[in-house]
């Protein structure tokens, strides 16, 4: 069974400050507000350490996607500091978001291109990188010969042909079924063993999180603020139906709960 360690929500420690070179990613009391609309994001401190899997969790509307793209670089906070120090962030988004007229091996291609990797070098990389992600001899298909997990696994090799050492996810296998999504989960957990990337991943689904992470940030209903951290000392490789994962996941589901029902609370308070 899991550990009491591993299932004991933290407060979050501070980050800190934007800059610092132990960390591939700092975010110092960031805050995100759009226009006069009100706060998104309130206050949020959080380091991930290079090479480190970590999960941000939360209810839809937190602001899980709106802090990913602070830290892509898509946004900038309304106040605080975001830093990836010595590195550009690599982005995979929930739709796999491939051109249509290019095939898969193409698509990737295009990501070398744009670092400028010469012609020669970008098909020897785009097949390395096919063969990576298992998809050796589909490199000729088009998006829509392939299943959706394929594709995505054709947007992963492209996010990795950025040749960037912090790979951000945007819940990436959010529309897949239960069973292709299980098979990513293990080949994204291999990638990150023999890549030793960063990857901060956003989802919505508690044992997503916990099957993948090594640490999950647990955000609070809008304003999203850092409620609590896990850390998952649970071994890998893991499966999302083990009695450790089970058990850490129905205590981060019982605060999340709580987080949603405080939430609607004060919202009634302010109506």
């Amino acid at each position: 069974m899991a550990s009491m360690k591993s299932l004991r929500g933290t407060a979050p420690s501070p980050a800190p400050v934007a800059g610092d070179g132990g960390a591939a990613v700092v975010l110092d009391g960031v805050t995100k507000r759009f226009g006069r609309g009100p706060i998104v994001l309130d206050d949020v401190s959080l380091s991930v350490a290079p090479g480190e899997f970590v999960c941000l969790l939360g209810a839809s509307g937190c602001g899980k996607s709106t802090l990913l793209n602070l830290v892509a670089g898509l946004d900038r906070p309304t106040r605080g500091a975001v830093a990836v120090p010595g590195h550009r962030p690599s982005l995979m988004f929930q739709e796999p978001a491939l051109f249509p007229w290019l095939t898969s091996a193409q698509n990737i291609e295009l990501a070398l291109r744009l670092r400028g990797v010469g012609k020669a070098e970008r098909r020897t990389e785009a097949e390395r990188l096919l063969e990576l992600v298992r998809l050796e001899g589909s490199g000729g298909k088009r998006p829509h010969e392939l299943s959706g997990g394929m594709r995505q696994r054709v947007a992963l090799a492209r996010a990795l042909a950025q040749d960037s050492r912090v790979l951000l996810m945007d819940e990436p296998f959010a529309a897949l079924d239960a069973i292709t999504r299980d098979l990513l989960h293990d080949e994204l957990t291999r990638i990150w063993q023999e890549l030793g990337s960063t990857i901060v991943f956003v989802t919505h689904n508690v044992r997503e999180a916990v099957r993948l992470g090594q640490r999950v940030v647990l955000l609070s209903s809008r304003p999203g603020r850092v409620a609590k951290e896990y850390a998952i000392d649970i071994k890998q490789p893991r499966r999302i139906e083990s009695p450790d994962v089970s058990a850490l996941s129905v205590r981060i589901t019982d605060d999340l709960s709580a987080e949603i029902r405080k939430h609607a609370t004060l919202r009634a308070r302010a109506s």
